[in-house]
């Protein structure tokens, strides 16, 4: 057999099982809604998808989508698709449009979801891995062990240039070892990239002086692909050790195109992933989607965050969490990222549901909220997973910085 991509999707339909995967195998593959003259047996034999499993499953409790034929029950499957790598090749353009593409419009689904992806060997192959992930980004902000504890410069806009001074140096003397620019604010007006870049900059140099360490900050340089790599090479002339990237907003072919060119780590936000992966009905789940940015060279991944603020399970977490830790061709180690509503309080519970300190928690009102200033928000945090490593409860833990985070926040999560 030919070299496959393999695609589970959750599949709902009122027809037949069989009758809507093989529209879904057909209208990705070689096929369409009749029968072609150039469709032979010799080119379905080359590169017809091949439907290798379908396992019925209950049915969800989700209305179908509109315009879904058929008028008998809703049944439910995963169901595993191989896509031909000859149809596509080892190409990340190439293969969206054929895992993730027309197969949502087709009325023969009344649900559809790509839930997992197994990419052909060839894509390991053909793409870069992440150059620094976990032990890249552990030996550059100077913390070989224990979980990496950052935060977001808010507001998210409004902020001139000279105003991150003082932010990011109190943050960095007391110990983040990471800071990022907000999604919302790449090149903008009241902030303009440059003027950034040079402000922090400065600012990072003062707490290396004073302290001999150097947090990483991650400015955001999301923008078209020609410019993107200008405000790369603007970050990096200056001195600086990360960009962040929103990945919906400039692609995934983008992100390529930037890790062959980059030479600090590239922070993965997945501002927007919540029209693909929200919804159980339709669109990309987090454990398939972590599969490609990665395949894109994305050293660090949001993975939402636990008791998050937003829609998000706790066990959607964990699992997206395990699966951007696990090997993906062999390789492609990345770095998961703990963001939304993430505070010291939540310390215990991410330990505990994913068994490792090998993550980066990004804390921003967590944070920057703490009724005695950002620099106790950074300290409560870091009191919060050592007393988790060791299997203390907060509760009984001795450090002012802690209390006051558990007295403070613990009433704000309970309101």
């Amino acid at each position: 057999m030919a070299e496959l991509t393999v695609a589970t999707y959750r599949v709902v339909t009122r027809l037949p099982l069989e009758r809507a995967v093989s529209a879904i195998a057909g209208e990705q593959s070689t096929g369409t809604f009749v029968s072609v003259a150039g469709e032979t047996d010799e080119l379905r034999a080359r590169h017809a998808a091949v439907v290798l499993g379908i396992t019925e499953i209950p049915p969800p409790i989700t209305e179908p989508l509109p315009g879904a034929r058929g008028d008998g029950p809703l049944r439910a499957a995963l169901v595993r698709i191989g896509f031909p790598l000859d149809n596509t090749g080892p190409s990340l353009t190439n293969l969206l449009p054929v895992v993730a593409g027309n197969l949502y419009e087709l009325r023969e689904a009344a649900g559809l979801k790509l839930v997992d992806l197994e990419p052909a060997a060839a894509f390991g192959e053909a793409y870069l891995p992440p150059a620094y992930a976990v032990e890249g980004t552990r030996r550059l902000v100077g913390r070989p062990e224990g979980v990496l504890i950052g935060t977001i410069v808010k507001p998210n806009v409004g902020l001139r240039p000279a105003d991150y001074v003082p932010l990011v140096r109190e943050l960095g003397l007391a110990g983040a070892d990471f800071i990022k620019d907000d999604e919302v604010n790449a090149d903008c007006p009241p902030a303009p990239l440059a003027q950034r870049v040079e402000a922090v900059t400065a600012a990072l140099d003062e707490v290396e002086r004073r302290t001999g360490r150097r947090p990483m900050y991650a400015f955001n340089i999301s923008d078209e692909p020609d410019r993107m790599l200008r405000n790369h090479d603007l970050v990096v002339a200056a001195g600086g050790t990360c960009v962040m990237v929103n990945l919906n907003a400039v692609g995934l072919p983008a992100v390529a195109m930037l890790r062959r060119h980059a030479e600090v780590p590239i922070h993965g936000h997945l501002a927007g992933v919540g029209a693909l992966a929200r919804h159980p009905g339709i669109g990309i789940g987090l454990v398939a989607y972590q599969k490609l940015a990665r395949l894109a060279g994305a050293d660090h991944l949001h993975c939402g965050g636990f008791h998050s603020k937003f829609y998000v399970t706790d066990d959607e977490v964990a699992d997206t969490v395990a699966a951007v830790r696990a090997p993906l061709l062999g390789g492609f180690a990345c770095l998961p990222v703990l963001s939304s509503a993430q505070w010291a309080g939540t310390a215990p519970v991410t330990l505990d549901r994913t068994g490792t300190d090998d993550l980066l928690v990004l804390a921003g009102g967590g944070v920057l909220g703490h009724p005695d200033g950002p620099a106790a928000g950074i300290t409560s945090i870091r009191q919060a997973w050592q007393a988790a490593a060791a299997g203390v409860p907060l509760s009984e833990v001795d450090a002012p910085e802690l209390a006051r985070a558990l007295e403070h926040f613990g009433t704000a999560v309970a309101r």
